[in-house]
């Protein structure tokens, strides 16, 4: 049994897994930097510690100060949420040699699908078709571009330890491959502490399909159903959705099992989620196997009614899933929109400030999961989401209505954020119709 567990993150996904640790009984340490002093994270949980400066390098990706503040406090679990040390292969395997529970993946599984290319490998082995890429992590420009001339464009550039958009850029021809190239690995040192890179060729007119998966350490795999992360600006997740507009129950059905058999093949346990890029003859392609929590795992709560971090706590307890594939049955739709702290009018330039007055909306089949509160103040130092408001209907059709009430109801003043462009988006027809795809936001 877990007592005490120690959140190595912050936002609100800290404040997420407070709130199912509450619900199970399990004591919480939350961790701060210097910044988040007045936290929502730091004022719910049990008891804090500060860990260094405003720097995540000082702060939320400083191994030795969170396993000491671990110590310190006695937790017994880790929980990574996403981001910062959530795919850190090292730092979940110093948790293992520590005998700490780290609340998620083997640090086996962790290398295996952090190295892009062997994962990909992996795939291949078992059948599972992967998109074009480059074979291994790419340390140097010359190489980079070798690969680049091999494989043609339009590519990405993507962090090797990536996750959430980060670290990722679009290359369209040559004379861009220099610039991006540098951007991308600067931008994945400064989120995930490693600079490596790898290539991948950019597919159009794709539509950007995950699964959310639960293993166990009893053998026991099943899938929550797909959610549908194809509104993007910049290879950033805005909207997501399940079940996805796109979906049949046969092409769920076949999606879902390689998801199921891509997690065995790996010897996978704990919550993760295989990401496909799908197109419109409904073709797949494996991109990667995301070992933590997604931002956008409520949508799949509200659809299926189960609680993932719970399920997370649960599987590193060593227990069993206490439901079989069968019993796993979407009802409804859910939307998630993400509410950043960011000025759309000046390209989406993040912000910082005083939260001077905040409303949420509330209601049958909404929710609001936030790090705010009335005269927060909110740092610059770390990602712009505020939080993600969610809400689920019995048809796809009330959901987008309900979503577009909430959005009219969310007040938050004193901070620039991008709610109007968020009601913008769900109002227009390309998203009520479901009719969109990865390209939809390109140059926004």
């Amino acid at each position: 049994m877990i007592n005490k567990v120690l959140i190595a993150n912050r936002g609100e996904i800290a404040v997420r897994i407070i709130r199912a640790c509450r619900e199970m009984g399990i004591g919480t340490v939350a961790v701060y930097s210097t910044a988040d002093r007045d936290a929502l994270h730091v004022i719910m949980a049990d008891e804090a510690v500060c860990i260094g400066g405003p720097d995540s390098r000082d702060s939320y990706l400083n191994i030795p100060n969170i396993l000491n503040a671990a110590v310190l406090k006695g937790a017994d679990a880790i929980h990574p949420g996403f981001g910062f040390l959530a795919e850190n292969a090292g730092f979940a395997r110093i948790c293992e040699e520590c005998n700490i529970t780290f609340v998620g993946p083997s640090a086996d599984a962790i290398a295996l699908l952090g190295d892009k290319a062997r994962a990909k490998q992996t795939m291949l082995d078992c059948g599972i078709p992967v998109i074009l890429g480059s074979n291994g992590v790419i340390w140097d420009f010359p190489e980079c571009e070798r690969v680049a001339k091999e494989m043609g464009y339009p590519l990405l550039i993507k962090a090797a330890a990536g996750g959430g958009g980060r670290g990722i850029r679009r290359v369209n021809a040559a004379k861009e491959l220099r610039n991006a190239f540098d951007t991308a690995r600067l931008e994945a040192k400064t989120f995930f502490g490693d600079e490596g890179v790898y290539l991948e060729k950019f597919l159009e007119g794709m539509r950007h399909i995950e699964f959310q998966i639960l293993a166990d350490k009893h053998g026991n795999i099943v899938h929550l159903g797909e959610r549908d992360c194809s509104l993007q600006r910049r290879n950033q997740k805005i909207i997501e959705e399940s079940p996805s507009p796109r979906m049949t129950e046969e092409l769920r059905e076949r999606m879902g099992e390689t998801a199921v058999r891509a997690a065995k093949t790996v010897g996978y346990r704990n919550a993760g989620t295989v990401e496909f890029l799908l197109d419109s003859a409904g073709n797949f392609y494996f991109m990667e196997m995301n070992t933590r929590i997604q931002v956008e795992h409520p949508v799949t709560e509200m659809v299926t009614g189960i609680d993932i971090v719970e399920a997370q706590i649960r599987i590193a307890e060593g227990k069993k899933l206490w439901f079989g594939q069968r019993d796993v049955v979407i009802r409804g739709a859910a939307i998630e929109c993400r509410i950043n702290a960011e000025n759309p009018l000046r390209d989406f330039a993040p912000c910082g400030g005083r939260v001077d007055y905040l409303h949420v909306p509330n209601g049958f089949g909404v929710r609001f999961d936030s790090q705010i509160y009335q005269s927060y103040n909110l740092p610059i130092h770390y990602d712009s989401m505020l939080g993600k408001l969610i809400v689920w209907g019995r048809t796809r059709k009330i959901a987008v209505s309900r979503m577009k009430s909430a959005l009219s109801e969310l007040i938050i003043e004193g901070v620039t954020t991008n709610v109007d462009f968020q009601s913008e988006l769900v109002s227009g027809k390309q998203f009520t119709s479901g009719d969109y795809d990865t390209s939809f936001l390109s140059g926004r």
